[in-house]
């Protein structure tokens, strides 16, 4: 295993786990944007009013983008595996 072996399952690692990441933290953030700018205007400081629709729309993404990163997991789990007699030359 060489250094530069080692630094490309790291990167690998990072880019998978900020793509299955991306979608439910992305949607969370414009929400919760949303619903700051909403709360600004109107004046309106209910805390319960954050929450509840960030819980909805996060559920409501990780439903539709579920089979994808499902899909990107399995096939970096399976790149893994099949590299494992590289990790052990």
């Amino acid at each position: 295993m060489t250094p530069e072996f080692i630094t490309m399952i790291g990167k690998e690692t990072i880019l998978v786990v900020l793509m299955v990441a991306a979608p439910i933290l992305a949607s969370g953030m414009i929400i919760g944007l949303a619903i700051s700018l909403f709360q600004a205007v109107t004046q309106i400081q209910e805390m319960t009013l954050t929450f509840v629709p960030k819980i909805v729309v996060v559920m409501i993404a990780l439903l539709i983008f579920a089979p994808w990163m499902m899909e990107l997991l399995i096939t970096f789990t399976t790149d893994m595996i099949t590299s494992i007699p590289e990790f052990v030359r």
